[in-house]
């Protein structure tokens, strides 16, 4: 499973590429046949200016999640959470 990691408009430091890398290596678990994930970090103008959105490439289709935070670690968790509920649903429904 391949991460993509694109920072918009500004530059990401380590620290949080690492963290993105370590939160969606763990989403295989709950689908093994993840094809590649898709993760863009972007500054809002509006107070909760963090954005994450996050393409999830599976067999038949593509899971997308987006969310706002005050900080992108408070995003990322929140995307990484939701990616377990709907990839536990979408290999149900193909099982």
């Amino acid at each position: 499973m391949e991460i993509r990691i694109q920072s918009i408009k500004f530059n990401a430091d380590q620290k949080l590429l690492d963290f993105v890398e370590k939160k969606f290596s763990r989403i295989e678990k709950f689908y093994d046949a993840i094809t590649g994930v898709d993760v863009a970090l972007s500054l809002l103008p509006d107070q909760e200016n963090k954005n994450v959105k996050v393409l999830v490439s599976i067999p038949g289709g593509t899971v997308v999640v987006e969310k706002n935070a005050k900080t992108f670690e408070d995003a990322i968790v929140d995307c990484a959470d939701i990616l377990k509920e709907k990839l536990v649903k979408e290999k149900e429904k193909r099982a």
